[in-house]
């Protein structure tokens, strides 16, 4: 069967105009066993292709990338097994080492080096640019019995010439014919917004990019019928695209890596280490008293941390703490980490969740198959500090920021889009004005219709990559075995080719070093005061005093007008009514209509008529909020208890009401929880509310 061995996906910025994902799709619908992405010095659209591989099952991914080569044209490498992609992501490395943003290339000198003698480069097939000034005998020295001449037909009437060149060079040098498209898009419907990229790229419109763009809309993806009838001389080259893909076994499923180790003392393993860390700082920080109700969470949360293989993940994020903690660099971890007890116990979070009674599956989840995600604020003013410390740590070649893609919105994508046509800036600044591209007449507005759909074409695809607020990724073995990196604008970062999501698709771990400029404000009131805020009672009525009449200025969560309205009616009293108020001044409660019932029945409390829940398992879940679900926790732990859901569901639901702009979603799963709900005894009124 047919295999596409060239296709540029969106991640060759301002080049490929499809998405990887789309390739992997259209692939299926022709019938294709594989297509290779081979996007320009990178491996960006790599993971955005395989986590849609599960929905289309017949097609292979080929991993791949175009390697600009200094002075030359650009050489294509495709990777044959595991060690070969790590090779390729060595070489994309050494390609970005040093080079301004954009400027990515190896010589041939340098190529030759970065081979070596890697294990890895005997996996490498290489398909050299089928060009005038290509230098193939060196190509196949450096790859032999593996390098292939890929063969375009275009119909634009330079095919001829294009054959005879790739058998002059295949009968001079033994070098096999293979059958390509250079795929730039799935389909030809495609073609006026890549050739609207081109006019980006390089600063024209499309009135004067003359040969700068493609002569016809040839270059999509075709299947194997297509590919046979435009090669029908040289069935063999269709073919042997093929072969090639078979002999391409390698899967980005084969990406798993280990945390960094260093720190796990000699007679230990990670897990023996962990639980070793964890009882010695639970002893000291329970005085030497540790409940039967916090030692069993305890062992619950080291079970699943072990059955997972988390222990590493958990060990780095401590050392990473423990360091802040000794140079008194204020920190605290966020988010779910909170519900985890080890996270409390080492240091990382400041909550006792047992005591708060928060629900670890929240966190962790054996069904969720889900790398933990701990997030962790340090004072922005000396964040740096930890950050070169992970570097000094773990060396350059083991740690590296997680990247953020930015992408072209409607607006960004609505100006590229119209100065491609040939509009003016005073045009275009009036009609972003306009809400929908205003009314107006000449010229832009004859085109309008094609704009619109070539706008909604770009929205969503990547501009640049920019530093992620803080995540990293650190790994025991070089991470350029895993995945390329390349330097930040900012100068003294790296950060890899992928986004947080492209990890999190790969099962690929990060740690968040956050910034949080209201800890550096506290460590510096701390040491002029000479006060600590741990001094400060929890429950101190003077505070809770000022929070009553909305003199808030400046706290942090609670400083916003619609906090300081709400502050004015719900009086709080405890640290529990502040949890609650940051909690229900946000869309999801607002939404569900849990505001005036939760504030009501406080109030009916607090004179003596307390709200009453039979249920012991609904009282438990949500008696301190009188009977209204506003965390997400409670809304799981009910659904867990009552419902029969497993954890993974549970979470799945929390997700869904999460993202409670998505009605569709949130009725099916509401429903699914009401059904359960009934079949678990809850009562039909109960239920519904």
């Amino acid at each position: 069967m047919f295999a596409e061995l060239r296709c540029k996906s969106n991640f060759s910025f301002l080049r490929g105009a499809s998405d990887a994902r789309e390739y992997i799709e259209r692939a299926e619908h022709l019938g294709l066993s594989a297509v290779a992405i081979t996007d320009a010095n990178g491996v960006y659209g790599l993971p955005r292709a395989y986590e849609v591989l599960k929905h289309h099952p017949s097609v292979k991914l080929i991993c791949g990338a175009e390697i600009t080569i200094e002075g030359s044209p650009p050489l294509t490498l495709l990777a044959q097994n595991r060690a070969a992609y790590g090779l390729l992501c060595r070489l994309l490395t050494a390609a970005h080492a040093g080079k301004a943003k954009g400027g990515a290339c190896l010589s041939w000198a340098e190529l030759e080096e970065g081979l070596g003698a890697h294990e890895g480069r005997g996996g490498l097939i290489a398909l050299p640019e089928l060009v005038e000034g290509m230098n193939f005998e060196l190509c196949a020295t450096l790859f032999p019995n593996r390098t292939y001449l890929p063969l375009c037909r275009y119909l634009d009437g330079l095919d001829d010439e294009r054959t005879l060149f790739a058998r002059e060079v295949s009968s001079r040098l033994g070098l096999p014919i293979v059958a390509t498209n250079d795929v730039h898009y799935h389909v030809p419907e495609r073609r006026p917004l890549q050739d609207c990229l081109v006019c980006v790229r390089e600063g024209k419109t499309l009135a004067d990019a003359g040969f700068h763009l493609f002569g016809n809309d040839e270059r999509y993806l075709k299947s194997e019928l297509q590919m046979r009838a435009i090669f029908q001389d040289m069935p063999e080259a269709v073919a042997l695209a093929g072969v090639i893909a078979e002999s391409c076994t390698f899967s980005m499923g084969e990406l798993k890596y280990q945390y960094p180790r260093e720190f796990v003392p000699e007679g230990h393993t990670s897990q023996s280490y962990l639980a070793q860390c964890v009882r010695e700082e639970a002893t000291r920080i329970y005085r030497g008293v540790i409940s039967a109700k916090v030692d069993a969470q305890i062992r619950h949360e080291l079970s699943l941390i072990e059955k997972l293989n988390y222990a590493d993940y958990f060990l780095t994020i401590h050392d990473i703490v423990r360091f802040a903690h000794s140079r008194d660099i204020a920190c605290q971890g966020r988010g779910s980490a909170a519900n985890s007890v080890i996270c409390y116990v080492l240091g990382i979070t400041s909550i006792d969740p047992v005591k708060a009674n928060l629900l670890f599956e929240r966190f962790i989840s054996e069904e969720r198959a889900e790398p933990p995600d701990i997030d962790v604020d340090f004072e922005h003013e000396r964040r740096e500090e930890v950050i070169q410390y992970i570097y000094e740590r773990y060396g350059r070649d083991r740690a590296a920021m997680v990247s953020a893609v930015r992408t072209y919105q409607r607006k960004s994508a609505f100006l590229e889009i119209t100065k491609a046509m040939g509009a003016d800036v005073g045009t275009i600044s009036a009609d972003v004005l306009a809400r929908d591209f205003g009314e107006r007449g000449g010229a832009l507005n004859q085109k309008l219709p094609l704009v619109e759909k070539m706008v909604e074409e770009l929205r969503g695809f990547p501009r640049h990559l920019s530093i992620h607020s803080g995540g990293f990724v650190l790994s025991h073995v070089p991470m350029t075995e895993i995945v390329p990196i390349e330097p930040a604008r900012m100068e003294g970062r790296t950060i890899v080719q992928w986004d947080k999501n492209d990890l999190e698709t790969l099962g690929l771990m990060k740690v968040d070093v956050l910034a949080l400029g209201f800890l550096t404000a506290l460590n510096k009131i701390s040491k002029m005061t000479n006060l600590s805020w741990r001094d400060i009672p929890m429950e101190d009525k003077a505070t809770y005093k000022m929070i009553q009449r909305a003199e808030t200025e400046g706290t942090f969560q609670i400083e916003s007008r619609a906090q300081k309205a709400m502050l004015v009616r719900t009086h709080p009293e405890t640290f529990y009514d502040l949890v609650v108020q940051v909690a229900i001044v946000r869309p999801g409660p607002n939404v569900g209509e849990m505001i005036h019932p939760y504030i009501q029945r406080r109030e009916a409390a607090k004179r003596g008529i307390p709200y009453k829940i039979e249920d012991p398992v609904m009282r438990e879940a949500l008696g301190r909020t009188y009977g209204v679900p506003i965390f997400q926790e409670q809304i799981m732990k009910i659904a867990i208890t009552k419902a029969g859901f497993n954890p993974g569901e549970a979470d799945q639901l929390r997700r869904a009401l999460a993202g409670w702009r998505d009605a569709a979603k949130v009725d099916d799963m509401s429903q699914r929880l009401y059904d359960r709900l009934i079949e678990g005894n809850v009562t039909e009124q109960y239920a519904k509310e």
